[in-house]
C-alpha cells in the first residue's frame, strides 16, 4: 500500500507565505515525476501548479511562476512547495500526485497516485 499525504496548508493573509508537504508512506524504492495540482473553488478540474522529476528538473504555471518553488528530498519520499506572496486567487485545495512509484519489495509500479488534499486559503 502507497499513500500520499499532504500537510502545511492553512489560512494567510495576502502577501503571507505557506510551506506545503507531501510524504509517499510505504515500501518504495522510487518515485518518478511528482506534481502538485490545486482546484479552486466553483472550478471542476484541477490545474497543474508545478512539477519535478526525479533528478531535479522543474517546471510551474504561469500563474505561479516567481512565487512559488516545488522541491523534493528523495531519502524522505517527501516534495514540498514552498509559496511566497500568495494571492486570494491562490485559494485551493492543493493536492500532490505522484506519476509513477516503484514498490521496494515486489518492483511493482503504481501508477497515478494522488493525496487527500490540504486547503489553502489567502485572505484580503
Amino acid at each position: 500500500q502507497v499513500q500520499l499525504v499532504e500537510s502545511g496548508g492553512g489560512l494567510v493573509q495576502a502577501g503571507g507565505s505557506l510551506r506545503l508537504s507531501c510524504v509517499a508512506s510505504g515500501n518504495i524504492a522510487s518515485i518518478d515525476s511528482m506534481r502538485w495540482y490545486r482546484r479552486q473553488v466553483l472550478k471542476q478540474s484541477r490545474e497543474l501548479v508545478a512539477s519535478i522529476t526525479d533528478g531535479g528538473s522543474t517546471s510551474y504555471a504561469d500563474s505561479v511562476k516567481g512565487r512559488f518553488t516545488i522541491s523534493r528530498d528523495n531519502s524522505k519520499n517527501t516534495v514540498y512547495l514552498q509559496m511566497n506572496r500568495l494571492e486570494p486567487e491562490d485559494t485551493a485545495v492543493y493536492y500532490c500526485n505522484a506519476d509513477k512509484i516503484i514498490i521496494g519489495s515486489t518492483r511493482q509500479p503504481w501508477y497515478n497516485t494522488w493525496g487527500q488534499g490540504t486547503q489553502v486559503t489567502v485572505s484580503s
